[in-house]
């Protein structure tokens, strides 16, 4: 759940596309599906919690999750709750206003929850202490790290190589952006979009969301398996799914 990107599409739609640096043990095989409050929900489970870090639902609402707020924080577990569940948790919630006035989030490890809520993104953090909500430019181009693996410098120098990708072209079609997530600080192992940490920790998967004019697809590209499941839900709420 560690590099994030927003990038807006003509029409009032987006790509929302995530890199996800964990344990390799940790890497699901597979999309799962859950209907909540009347819409089908789409995401990537999590083996050891249960819960995701990115998930989309036909009611046309997307978030994503990475760990940490503004900086590296001290891991003091047991948590109240598990940040993957409450990215499930999100959608029983009408808004994202909602979520945000009645959630209980005392006792959770700090995070960065990307939420774009029937077309109005917001990013949230949770430092321990108290949320900050910040609603965001729908047409705006975002590039989120975790703060946990990619404090300070090392952010601004991701900020920079997404301001540089954006200035040197005009295609931001969801292939240039996938191309982007696969390359991004290419020969940087440590802090490139695709890491390895020596085994411990690295780039298990790229999963991109990208919603047009008619629904919502859910592409998850599983780098450990070399393989691709996707899924597609359409706004009118008859989702249909594609075999592979």
């Amino acid at each position: 759940m560690c590099t994030v990107t927003y990038i807006p599409q003509p029409g009032g739609n987006f790509v929302l596309t995530s890199n996800r640096d964990e344990a390799p043990s940790r890497s699901p095989q597979n999309l799962d599906r859950e209907v909540v409050n009347g819409a089908t929900l789409v995401f990537p489970r999590d083996t050891t919690a249960g819960g995701t870090w990115i998930a989309a639902t036909d009611s046309n609402r997307v978030a994503c999750l990475l760990n940490g707020a503004f900086e590296k924080h001290s891991h003091r577990p047991p948590y109240r709750r598990s940040r993957g569940l409450m990215v499930l948790d999100f959608f029983r919630f009408a808004t994202a206003v909602e979520f945000f006035e009645k959630y209980d989030f005392k006792g959770m490890e700090p995070f960065t929850f990307i939420i774009v809520d029937d077309g109005q993104p917001y990013e949230l953090r949770w430092d321990e202490q108290q949320q900050h909500v910040r609603p965001l430019d729908p047409l705006g181009y975002y590039l989120w790290s975790s703060a946990t693996l990619y404090p300070g410098e090392v952010g601004e120098m991701r900020q920079q190589w997404f301001k540089e990708w954006r200035h040197e072209r005009r295609d931001f079609s969801p292939a240039s952006i996938l191309d982007f997530h696969k390359t991004g600080g290419m020969g940087d192992d440590w802090n490139g979009f695709i890491m390895n940490r020596e085994g411990r920790v690295q780039t298990v998967s790229l999963t991109q969301i990208v919603k047009n004019d008619v629904g919502i697809s859910l592409e998850y590209n599983d780098l450990l398996r070399k393989r691709v499941k996707k899924d597609i839900l359409n706004l009118s709420r008859l989702p249909q799914k594609i075999a592979n």
